[in-house]
């Protein structure tokens, strides 16, 4: 039968009509794969920061030690002032939202086939990106030298503070730095043409994974920072 004629005939029923679409590479909605296999990465890691966030809670929730005061530990001085409490996190949690907007904006132009454009709002991104991963490094710097904070125990309190601290920042820290790399292999291609005629659909993939990781982000400000 000619594609013509099986056009005309409609689609089949049951277990033939199954293979003849699948043989045919038919799709339901029209997701390319990159942005089909990002969506499932990023809800399989949904559930692993989920699991890390449910499991602090109950931690925090059942321990009969103290928790240490959040706004004690993550305070800073800056120029010899008093310590302000959270200062440098919530400097850290605007450069990420930040970069949310410069990778939308990358997004943007690169559908209107703007390549110098989008690779300057790339790097952008990635440099905000990388800023907030030597904030993090200073951060655990002063947690373990100055603070004496370690996995196993830490003198303000619970022990287990240590533990999730690191583990729960450090996870992230690892999404964001690998978020980074990506971010910059992208934007080499995208200055080098490569996707002048593929289109730069991969340019809403990558932002897609680090929407995710700033919105991560948020919820381990919220839970971990605030409460």
């Amino acid at each position: 039968m000619s594609e013509a004629a099986a056009i005309q005939a409609g689609p089949q029923e049951g277990v033939g009509g199954l293979v003849d679409d699948w043989s045919s590479d038919k799709q339901a909605y029209h997701v390319p794969w990159g942005k089909a296999m990002m969506w499932i990465f990023l809800v399989s890691d949904t559930f692993i920061f989920t699991c890390f966030l449910t499991g602090y809670l109950n931690v925090r929730l059942t321990t009969t030690e103290p928790w240490p005061l959040q706004s004690e530990i993550f305070a800073l001085s800056i120029g010899g002032s008093d310590p302000i409490p959270l200062i440098l996190i919530a400097i850290m949690t605007f450069i990420l939202i930040t970069s949310s907007g410069t990778m939308a904006l990358a997004v943007n132009m690169g559908y209107r086939k703007d390549k110098i454009k989008t690779f300057w709002f790339i790097c952008a991104t990635a440099a905000f990106g990388a800023s907030f991963v030597g904030m993090q490094a200073f951060e655990w710097t002063k947690l373990i030298v100055d603070e004496g904070i370690r996995p196993w125990g830490n003198p303000f309190g619970a022990a287990q503070f240590g533990s999730v601290f690191f583990m729960i920042t450090g996870f992230h820290g690892l999404h964001v730095t690998g978020g980074v790399i990506y971010l910059l292999w992208v934007a080499f291609r995208v200055k080098r043409g490569y996707y002048d005629d593929k289109g730069y659909e991969i340019v809403e993939i990558a932002g897609l994974y680090w929407h995710f990781v700033d919105l991560v982000w948020v919820f381990i400000f919220a839970f971990f920072y605030l409460l």
